[in-house]
């Protein structure tokens, strides 16, 4: 016999740790929430929208009366929201043991975040790095913390423009969503590197969904979505999306640098497995440049080289 694929009844309990899942009043980040909260972890929703993370709250309560569901307003694409997330997050707790980087946007028409971003860089990494930096103390203060950054297939569709970052010569949705993802990409494995050559022992791992049916979807052509009825016949659903993130957050097997998708129609959909990407994921010279790069944009800095 093979071994059993992984799965959440094998993950330990999780009682006494807390987790901060971004994103998490809807799809992969309402799914992943939940499946914690039923493991007995802690769990805030930094969610963008207060009243949705109310009602994802309720949902997960329903089945877990007894968990611990909080709601926080984190606004991925705006720097001072990310600050004003962190200060309120540190004040109140002096531990954290789980940090899903999931929030993200698809493909949404050109425009630019406060801080003069190019949207999908901003709400899918740039948001997340400086976040990861400012609960970085904690983190690290965590026995057995990890910090889980959420890719994509698309990482494949388009390499870090560094000339044109925020794409003001030219939009393309698409190859912007493929660069925010393979710098979400990037960082978790610069991240990695960084965390073990300062001795830490939180560890990085990165984790995409296959191909999920979920609200990502929602600035897709409209001719796509008349056909998304039948979505099911191929993309998993948003809770079988969510398995490679908790297999990432939760594995036994995990280690620093793993990177964490789906086993089957080319990682399309399936039980989580490690996975690789591809070589311009590993190119640890423009991981230290993006690296350099974010801190200069956001103004946060840490395990510096």
């Amino acid at each position: 016999m093979g071994i059993k694929p992984w799965d959440i009844d094998q993950a330990r309990d999780q009682s006494g740790r807390l987790a901060i899942v971004t994103g998490a009043n809807i799809g992969l980040g309402l799914e992943t929430a939940k499946a914690l909260a039923g493991k007995g972890c802690a769990v805030v929703l930094a969610c963008r929208n207060r009243s949705k993370a109310e009602v994802a709250r309720a949902q997960i309560l329903a089945p877990h009366p007894q968990a611990s569901v909080q709601c926080m307003e984190l606004d991925l694409s705006s720097l001072r929201s990310v600050h004003a997330f962190a200060n309120a997050f540190a004040k109140n707790h002096s531990r954290l043991d789980l940090l899903i980087n999931n929030a993200g946007i698809m493909m949404p028409p050109y425009s630019l975040s406060e801080d003069g971003f190019e949207s999908q860089l901003a709400a899918n990494y740039l948001g997340h790095f400086a976040l990861t930096g400012l609960l970085l103390p904690l983190l690290a203060a965590t026995p057995g913390a990890r910090v889980v950054s959420l890719s994509s297939l698309a990482h494949k569709w388009s390499p870090i423009q560094f000339d044109d970052l925020q794409f003001k010569k030219g939009y393309d949705k698409r190859r912007a969503y493929g660069q925010s993802k393979l710098a979400c990409l990037m960082f978790a494995y610069e991240l990695q590197r960084r965390l073990a050559k300062a001795g830490h022992s939180t560890l990085s791992v990165a984790a995409h969904p296959g191909v999920s049916a979920t609200n990502l979807f929602q600035h897709l052509p409209k001719v796509v979505q008349v056909f998304a009825p039948l979505t099911s016949l191929v993309f998993q659903s948003a809770k079988g999306g969510a398995q490679t993130s908790l297999y990432a957050a939760l594995g036994d097997d995990i280690q620093g640098g793993d990177f964490c998708g789906p086993h089957a129609m080319g990682e399309m959909r399936g039980y989580p497995v490690k996975v690789g990407s591809n070589r311009r994921s590993r190119d640890e010279a423009a991981a230290a440049r993006l690296w350099a790069v974010s801190e200069e944009l956001t103004g946060v800095h840490y395990l510096s080289a």
